[in-house]
């Protein structure tokens, strides 16, 4: 077996390829940019070596150096975990140049279906079915259009690299399709350096099922059944599960075959995974799905596949890139029970799931599922990188019992510092609909209004501030430092004035309440899994902060500003699209808050701005 393995990659993900290689007896070698020098991922490695700057670009995207820490390090394998280089042919290649094994399916199976658009072509000769679409090489607007046009609306653009959701956008009608497919194929250049398309067509209730197959050197070929990866929003998952529900034998046969001749077709080997979309309108059928991609590495939702069939998927991937034939046959593989992954993320479900940074000034977890995280309590979550903050994973006899033992876990969690995902989680995991297994790609978006309610605090929240927030003061002689509530000419003052309420003092801080002081002064109230932050009022800051909100538009992060699409002195429509803000791998759309007219643009389309950055102002008689 290996004797050092470097994990190419960081957070969560380099931290459980460490746990199996640890387990397997191999010494491990953890790479970091500047911005991951204090990471999780660092402290557990057996050793660590620096690649560079904080952007990808300039570290784990570096093939040269990552080559370059294996030579120093001495390793004999380079595993690439997912993303970065995970799908990359010419780093694979170039460790086998190097004398590296890379821990991965061969150059020739990465470049066959890393494009989305090759990929459906080798299906549909191999015989499996596909989604209808535009896969030309034509890459012109006027083709693209033409194309979308035949195909029927609503489509979907997919950038033919990478995955993640990344240069994907769904378009419902024609007056949409130019501004859709820029913003797609300038996010896939950024994402994968390459901005070329695909369209198909979107299925009005779609399922995203796929398939988690595996191959050796020898002949062999297996599928570990199938996982359900339906909620998303932004075309990225957020909960996934195995096996899918209500997936008839049949059509599980018909898949998992599928899925083992779509790997055989390209001369698989290691860990892969076959995408499909069905049509569940009329409920799961054996001939109602068809072919979208197959992502030739490990997937971020592989552990509720090793919940129910037993196996660690890391050491099979360890096991057949030394050589060895797979660890079982098809019919020593069985499902047992239901297993339900949740991702829980650094974003704002309340403010269009975008991402949130800062640092993790509270964070407890549950300890008695599965957590897979590469941060603890005190690391920061940078601009750089996916916003990921753990994976929780419950597997129970049923799917029922799986789902709520997995809310009860989040409801125990503790998180503050930045906004998260948590709370959405639990009421999805709890909602009826989702309990009884009526899921698709459209779930989130026909339910937001109860997943993300209005996020304000109730009495006892506000009273459990207000206690802390009277205790928390320093205890000295001085009358004026008394705790009292004394006022000269009135009665004592029972209350302390938030700026999303005011809190009484009196009793004690009711249970199951944990209250924290940030860093910014603000209070932190944590309650059944949601966070609350509360800030001290105070007049005078509220007099200087009045209408901020309404004459300016403001960068919500860190970022680089990629395109400005309004001018001065134009009048501006509420929803109305102002700049593009490039943050955490995605495009984020700053909009008008409301009719207004364009005073000034105070940054230009390629610059890099703090949070905070004015972007545009608004004349102050649009603004009253």
């Amino acid at each position: 077996m290996f004797r050092t393995l470097l994990i190419a990659n960081r957070g969560e993900i380099a931290c459980r390829v460490i746990r199996t290689a640890r387990k397997m007896g191999i010494a491990t070698v953890g790479v970091y940019s500047d911005a991951d020098s204090g990471a999780a991922h660092v402290a557990m490695a057996d050793k660590a070596v620096r690649l560079g700057p904080p952007p990808a670009r300039e570290s784990y995207l570096r093939a040269d150096l990552i080559l370059g820490a294996a030579k120093e390090t001495g390793a004999d394998a380079i595993h690439p975990g997912y993303g970065f280089l995970s799908e990359n042919a010419e780093f694979a290649e170039s460790c086998a140049a190097a004398g590296v094994v890379f821990v991965g399916p061969p150059p020739d199976a990465i470049r066959a279906m890393g494009l989305k658009d090759r990929a459906k072509a080798l299906m549909a000769k191999a015989g499996v079915a596909v989604v209808p679409g535009y896969l030309g090489d034509d890459q012109s607007l006027g083709t693209l259009t033409a194309e979308a046009e035949k195909i029927g609306y609503p489509v979907l653009i997919k950038a033919v690299a990478g995955g993640g959701g990344k240069g994907m956008r769904k378009v419902d009608g024609a007056q949409d399709f130019a501004a859709a497919l820029e913003s797609a194929q300038r996010e896939a250049k950024s994402s994968f350096g390459d901005d070329r398309v695909l369209i198909e067509k979107y299925v009005t209730r779609p399922r995203h099922i796929e398939v988690q197959v595996f191959a050796d050197n020898h002949g062999g070929a297996v599928h570990l059944f199938e996982r359900d990866c339906s909620l998303q929003r932004r075309h990225q998952k957020v909960i996934e599960e195995a096996p899918a529900p209500g997936m008839p034998p049949k059509m599980r046969a018909a898949m998992g075959e599928a899925a083992v001749k779509a790997a055989k077709a390209v001369g698989y080997s290691g860990a892969g995974t076959v995408e499909f979309i069905a049509d569940a309108s009329e409920g799961l059928k054996a001939d109602r799905f068809w072919f979208m991609e197959m992502n030739t590495r490990l997937q971020v939702e592989h552990p509720v596949t090793e919940a129910i069939t037993g196996f660690d998927l890391v050491e099979w991937q360890l096991r057949v890139a030394w050589g060895e034939e797979l660890p079982a046959k098809q019919k020593d593989i069985a499902i047992h029970g239901h297993a339900v992954e949740a991702r829980l993320y650094a974003e704002d479900p309340a403010n269009g799931f975008l991402p949130s940074i800062g640092t993790l000034e509270r964070l407890s977890l549950p300890d008695d599922l599965r957590v897979d995280s590469g941060v603890r309590e005190g690391d920061t979550v940078t601009p750089f990188y996916d916003p990921m903050i753990a994976k929780v994973i419950a597997h129970d006899a049923t799917r029922e019992g799986a789902a709520r033992k997995l809310a009860g876990a989040l409801a125990r969690a503790k998180i503050a510092g930045l906004r998260t995902n948590n709370a959405f989680l639990i009421r999805a995991l709890g909602s009826q609909d989702f309990l009884a297994g009526e899921i698709d790609t459209g779930f989130i978006d026909r339910h937001l209004k109860d997943l993300v309610p209005p996020h304000a605090p109730d009495d006892a929240i506000l009273s459990a501030a207000a206690r802390f927030v009277a205790d928390d003061r320093p205890q000295t002689d001085d009358p004026w430092d008394a705790r009292d509530g004394f006022r000269v000419n009135g009665a004592s003052a029972q209350t302390v004035r938030f700026t999303a309420g005011a809190g009484r003092l009196g009793g004690a801080v009711p249970p199951g309440i944990e209250v924290l002081r940030l860093r910014n002064g603000d209070i932190a109230a944590m309650r059944a899994g949601e966070t609350f932050v509360l800030h001290p009022y105070d007049p005078f800051e509220s007099a200087e902060g009045a209408g901020v909100a309404a004459d300016r538009i403001a960068t919500p992060m860190p970022g680089k500003i990629i395109q400005i699409l309004v001018k001065p002195g134009e009048r501006v429509k509420k929803g109305q699209p102002l700049a593009v803000l490039e943050a955490m791998k995605m495009e984020h759309t700053l909009s008008a808050p409301a009719d207004s007219t364009v005073e000034s643009v105070d940054v230009a389309a390629g610059d890099q701005v703090n949070d905070g950055t004015v972007v545009v102002r608004f004349a102050k008689e649009a603004a009253a």
